[in-house]
């Protein structure tokens, strides 16, 4: 399955691909960054602006997805029961950096390049612990970042190491 998704984002241009990876649900830049360095050959900063970017814009969007169109679609059983089931792992998760450090936890919790953190985690943890938009915002925001930055560094360090997971097309 993996690669049938790198074999169709490669059809796109490389900052739409970059941009569309950015935009999934718990891969956002984790999977977007090694894709535009090892598999579309882009410049490791280029790569990173994109993917920050992306999943910046991303953040305010999610926010209130979750917010407004997740209860409408919780009628039907399997997504309530995947919406009850990953609400239960982020406040597992996400409680911990919250009621200790409030927003800037949650950046913690974004910032963490590991399945489960980011973004989408992110806003659904905002959003269970009644964290105001603007607060959200600036958690996503440093939170992006330090993940980009995580993700850039192991990249450009590591590639070698990581191209083991990743065949080349």
């Amino acid at each position: 399955m993996f690669e049938q998704l790198v074999n169709w984002i490669i059809t796109f241009p490389w900052w739409l691909a970059i941009f569309l990876i950015s935009l999934m649900p718990f891969l956002e830049l984790r999977l977007s960054i090694p894709i535009g360095l090892l598999v579309l050959k882009q410049p490791w900063w280029i790569v990173f602006i994109f993917a920050v970017i992306s999943n910046i814009i991303l953040a305010p969007i999610v926010y209130f997805i979750w917010n407004k169109v997740i209860h409408w679609l919780r009628w039907i059983k399997f997504i309530d029961k995947l919406y009850t089931k990953t609400i239960e792992r982020v406040q597992k998760k996400a409680k911990k950096y919250i009621d200790k450090y409030g927003e800037l936890g949650l950046a913690v919790f974004i910032g963490i390049p590991l399945p489960g953190s980011g973004v989408w985690s992110g806003a659904l943890a905002a959003n269970i612990f009644n964290l105001k938009f603007r607060k959200y915002m600036l958690a996503s925001i440093i939170g992006v970042v330090i993940a980009g930055i995580i993700v850039t560094i192991i990249m450009v360090t590591g590639t070698e190491l990581f191209s083991v997971f990743i065949k080349p097309i």
